[in-house]
C-alpha cells in the first residue's frame, strides 16, 4: 500500500502487521563472511516457517524473544 509503512516491531513475514514477539538473527555464509548477521522479526504466527524458511537454505539461525529494544536490520 502506497504510503504504509508498518510499525518498526512488525513481523517481517510478507504482507503481516502482527507485533512481533521473535527475533531471529541469521546469515547467508556466502556472502556474510565477515561474522554479519541479519535479523528478522517474527509474530507467533510465523516464527516456525521463518525459522524453516532459513534452516532449508542451510544458513545458520538462532532465535531469542523479541522485546523491542536492540537495532533491527531487516
Amino acid at each position: 500500500m502506497i504510503g504504509f509503512t508498518p510499525p518498526a516491531d512488525s513481523c517481517s513475514r510478507a504482507g503481516c502487521n502482527q507485533k512481533a514477539t521473535v527475533r531471529l538473527e541469521w546469515s547467508n555464509p556466502r556472502i556474510h563472511r565477515d561474522g554479519r548477521t541479519k535479523t528478522w522479526l517474527a509474530c507467533d504466527d510465523h516464527a516456525a516457517y521463518l525459522e524453516e524458511f532459513l534452516r532449508a537454505r542451510n544458513f545458520p539461525v538462532s532465535t531469542a524473544p523479541h522485546d523491542a529494544k536492540g537495532p533491527v536490520d531487516e
